[in-house]
């Protein structure tokens, strides 16, 4: 086993290398940027070296500075993690030339399944079933039209060099094949620096199914079981699950021996993961199930393999490159339960999904799973790298448990002033399509506006009202509500929620968790997180018989324009002003038919979060 262990990336999955190599007696080195400096995996490793500037292709991205920081600490090995440098080959080949060990593939089996249609052609020489489709070499636009209709409309579009999403287009006719191609050859040599394309059938309700492989130095080759990574935003995973729910013994089987044979047919060595796309729509048979990639490193999902293994499969591979032989034979690994991992990020799915930067001034996290996190209170989310806060990993004897235990940790997390997706993630684990497994990756796109919380809950706003009505003082003349010389109490009070204003219940025993974070009292909501206050005078003057017409800023910012004048006439959904921040705009419009009244801005001006900005009245019938 090596003594000092280098680790070539950051965050959760540095945090995660530390953990595995600790426990083995290892010396780690990390590496971080300027942005990354105070980030706990600099803290946690035995030494850190800074290695630059914080754009990623200036510090992380560089091999230069990578290798020079290993010679520096005179790391005897370096593990790549995931993303970055991981699924570099040149860099694999200079770690080894400088006489490093290098914990990851060998630099020619990424060269093999680094491009998509070669590493299509390994696979059917192999005897690994492929999506049916086009990958030859004449990239012609007369060819590419004519092979796509011998496969016959719908098909995908990819780029030879493609990922990520990126270098993708569907086209459902041949009229708009031209115009698509030309799209994706842009956007593909753009990213990727490669405009060759490759033309597959378009699969009408895909489940993505990957299958953790893993080879040894000394011939052996084993599977750790699949997982189902189909709950996907714009090809980009969400929740994972092992195993895959619906796929039966005999299906396993079949794709699990398919995803050894892709291994040895690239002489592999280490972790990888062989990625699947299956044809649903008549459930999983093994003739429907054809090969797509391969990984060749370790996934950011790898946690839920490791739940339902119990394996740690950071420690086998370690000792795989040490030169050591897997840890266990095929027959001796066994699947337990059910595990699902929801990914944690630092989103705003309520204002389509805009990242959302600053510090975790309250970071709450569960305490009742398995947590990968590469943060914690006080951090900082930056603009610079991916934008995860942490890994949510449930375990339980079946997907049910499992899923429970998902739901409720999801809906305890806390994150503010940054915007999470967290009360998306709750709202999914307990969605009941996703309960039923009735998934595929076009899950999201169909539910997504059912997923997203608008509002808090009738229970979190009367606690809201509960809470900031509570007087602190025992002065019942200063009660915002109680009392009255005639007729039943009013246990009513009007507050402020985000962007509205509520009424809520002020005597109702508190549900919901409200924190007061700085200057700002928060309402912690099944994930969800709203600022809450008692509104000034002139919010609720507004208000008065305007049906909540009170229309606040949804975010700090720069209004650009002003659609409408005081006293106009609006309709539903008309556009009343325009508030750009972090570069993009966000148009506020009209709740319900109504009449424009006091405008509080005008073009120019800046607003702060949750400023009134505008009122609309409704009209009388």
């Amino acid at each position: 086993m090596m003594e000092s262990l280098l680790i070539a990336n950051r965050g959760e999955i540095a945090r995660r290398i530390i953990r595995t190599a600790r426990m083995l007696g290892i010396r780690t080195i990390a590496v971080y940027s300027e942005a990354d400096a105070g980030l706990p995996f600099v803290r946690e490793a035995d030494e850190a070296i800074a290695i630059g500037p914080s754009p990623a292709r200036e510090s992380y991205l560089s091999p230069q500075r990578i290798l020079e920081a290993a010679r520096k600490s005179g790391a005897a090995a370096i593990h790549p993690g995931y993303g970055f440098l991981s699924e570099n080959a040149d860099f694999a080949e200079a770690v080894e030339k400088a006489g490093i060990v290098w914990v990851g593939a060998p630099p020619a089996a990424i060269r093999a399944m680094g491009l998509k249609d070669a590493a299509k052609e390994l696979m059917q020489a192999a005897g690994v079933p492929v999506t049916p489709g086009y990958l030859g070499s004449d990239q012609g636009e007369e060819r590419l039209a004519a092979e796509a209709e011998a496969i016959g409309y719908p098909v995908l579009i990819k780029a030879v060099a493609g990922g990520g999403g990126k270098g993708m287009r569907r086209v459902d006719r041949a009229q708009d094949f031209a115009e698509r191609l030309a799209s994706c050859r842009r956007e593909a040599a753009a990213a990727f620096g490669d405009d060759r394309v490759l033309i597959e059938r378009y699969i009408a309700n895909p489940r993505h199914i990957e299958v953790q492989v893993f080879a040894d130095k000394l011939g052996n080759c084993v599977h750790l079981f699949e997982r189902d990574c189909s709950l996907q935003r714009r090809h980009q995973k969400v929740i994972e699950e092992a195993p895959a729910p619906g796929l039966d013994a005999a299906t396993r089987a079949v794709i699990c021996e398919a995803a050894v044979k892709a291994a040895r047919a690239v002489a592999y060595v280490g972790a990888g993961t062989i990625e699947f796309i299956a044809d649903a729509s008549q459930g999983l048979h093994p003739d429907r199930i054809w090969f797509m990639e391969m990984n060749t490193r370790l996934q950011v999902e790898h946690p839920v393999t490791e739940a339902i293994t119990g394996e740690d499969l950071v420690l086998w591979q370690l000792k795989v490159a040490s030169g050591e032989p897997l840890p266990k034979s095929q027959d001796e690994i066994a699947m337990n339960g059910w595990a699902f991992e929801a990914r944690l990020y630092a989103e705003n799915p309520a204002a389509g999904y805009l990242p959302s930067t600053g510090r975790l001034d309250h970071l709450l996290l569960p305490q009742s799973v398995r947590v990968d996190s590469g943060v914690e209170q006080g951090d900082e989310i930056t603009a610079f790298y991916d934008p995860m806060i942490a890994k949510i990993i449930a375990h339980g004897p079946d997907r049910e448990a499992a899923l429970s235990k998902l739901a409720a940790a999801c809906a305890g997390i806390e994150v503010w002033p940054v915007r999470s997706n967290a009360g998306l993630l709750a709202r999914i684990a307990v969605d009941p399509d996703f309960r039923a497994a009735r998934i595929d990756t076009g899950f999201l796109d169909r539910h997504g506006d059912s997923l997203v919380a608008t509002e808090p809950s009738e229970i979190a706003i009367d606690t809201a009202a509960a809470i900031l009505s509570r007087n602190t003082d025992g002065d019942p003349w200063a009660a915002l509500a109680g009392f009255r010389i005639a007729g039943a109490d009013d246990n009513r009070v009007r507050i402020r929620i985000g962007d509205h204003l509520f009424w809520g219940q002020s005597r109702r025993r508190p549900e919901a968790d409200i924190v007061t974070i700085g200057e700002t009292t928060v309402l912690f909501d099944a994930g969800n997180a709203w600022p809450i206050s008692l509104p000034v005078a002139s919010e609720v003057e507004a208000s008065q018989g305007a049906g909540d017409g009170a229309i606040l800023s949804p975010m700090p910012g720069l209004v650009i324009s002003v659609d409408v004048a005081e006293g106009d006439h609006v309709a539903k959904g008309d556009r009343l002003l325009t508030v750009e921040a972090m570069k993009m705009e966000h148009s506020l419009r009209a709740p319900f038919d109504g009449i424009i009244g006091k405008l509080q801005v005008s073009g120019g001006t800046r607003v702060s979060e949750n400023q009134l900005v505008v009122t609309v009245t409704k009209e009388q019938d």
